[in-house]
């Protein structure tokens, strides 16, 4: 009991205590401030989303994004190739029209701003086709020039700027395609199926190094594309040439194929491939390439042996007074051997060709008639097309 007591006093004498000291300093709590270096923001703090981001690339790169118009030909019209298990972006077989009415096959985009326009080679495959481009806000201008890469699905158009001498193009900013990453998250815009300019699609980066076998049955054109980027951003006939743009609003890669028996599955050649050639193309105004002037088909092992041939590089057609014409190749010809390096699938004709200069020589060896000929040709410089 006595014990209790003197806990009961304790509490008493620690209350009456404190309370003496409130009384005194009632401002206690009220005069307490912060450090001098401390201090509260101002507005609240802006959270960049994935919203913002996307509309920032719309208004900044939307505009540099243009429209490849093809006036109708009957050449244009005629072919029906169904090759590869990708399709090359385009419009696939169209109505036929007069020739003076005009369809949009392509995209592309501004890289220059005295009037280079970078897309695929394939979107201008016609060699005697006449084309346009028309800018976001509509503006048309005719292509004067057309530059076709001879070892990439890549094609500079230059347009003349004195058809709109008040409009002022915008180039692109040419990202680096060399430290992507998968999941990376990207923008594609383009003339989706020939009629919707700059369609805005968003995605991520699916897969890095992929290799593909590319057709188009508009064009009838074929392609093996390395080291291609594979998104999921939605992409459609007409977005071919168009550009796949990263968050900080660079284009890292041109829209090209997408699969025709899969969904959300599209690619991209690297801007990298971009940049080599536009750099090729300032050395002289043109694209410096060796030249060998054949165009073919790859037949796999597989292939060779259920049709017991010959692996290699099927010639499908080789060009009148090319070097290929003079060394003797002709159609049906498999190309087994490039200057010593078996062709297969891991060194296809085109890389190989790639390797060599202006004015080398370089032996051949063919399959025909189920034995080996033995050929040398010199490569020239690859004529603009």
């Amino acid at each position: 009991m006595r014990k209790l007591f003197l806990i009961l006093l304790v509490l008493i004498v620690f209350l009456a205590i404190w309370s003496k000291i409130f009384s005194l300093f009632p401002n206690l709590i009220a005069n307490l401030q912060l450090p001098a270096n401390i201090s509260l923001p101002a507005q609240p703090v802006k959270v960049v989303t994935e919203e913002s981001v996307t509309i920032s690339i719309v208004k900044n790169v939307g505009p540099s994004v243009v429209t490849v118009v093809e006036q109708s030909s009957p050449s244009s019209q005629d072919q029906s190739l169904n090759l590869g298990p990708f399709q090359i972006f385009g419009l696939g077989q169209q109505p036929t029209q007069s020739p003076s009415e005009s369809q949009a096959i392509g995209s592309g985009f501004v890289v220059t701003a005295d009037g280079l326009i970078a897309t695929n080679k394939h979107v201008v495959a016609d060699v005697g086709g006449k084309y346009q481009i028309i800018t976001n806000d509509q503006k048309k201008y005719t292509v004067q020039k057309i530059y076709r890469d001879p070892l990439n699905d890549i094609a500079l158009l230059k347009i003349d700027l004195n058809e709109n001498p008040k409009e002022i193009l915008k180039p692109v900013t040419l990202g680096d395609s060399s430290h992507l990453q998968v999941g990376q998250y990207v923008v594609a815009i383009g003339t989706a199926l020939g009629q919707f300019n700059n369609t805005v699609t968003t995605g991520v980066i699916s897969g890095l190094g992929r290799t593909i076998t590319a057709g188009d049955q508009f064009q009838g054109y074929v392609e093996n594309l390395n080291d291609v980027i594979q998104t999921d951003a939605a992409i459609n006939p007409g977005n071919s040439g168009g550009p796949l743009v990263n968050s900080s609003q660079a284009v890292i890669g041109i829209n090209t194929a997408v699969s025709q028996s899969g969904q959300n599955i599209g690619f991209s050649l690297p801007i990298s491939i971009l940049k080599a050639s536009i750099n090729n193309f300032n050395k002289g105004g043109q694209f410096n390439r060796p030249y060998l002037g054949v165009s073919y088909n790859m037949i796999s092992k597989k292939v060779a042996l259920l049709n017991n041939v010959a692996q290699g590089a099927y010639v499908e057609n080789v060009v009148s007074g090319s070097p290929a014409d003079k060394a003797g190749l002709q159609q049906g010809d498999i190309i087994t051997k490039f200057d010593g390096q078996a062709v297969d699938d891991t060194h296809e004709l085109a890389t190989l060709i790639a390797t060599k200069k202006v004015g080398d020589t370089v032996q051949i060896s063919v399959w025909r008639n189920n034995s080996t000929v033995n050929l040398s040709a010199t490569l020239v410089t690859a004529p603009n097309q």
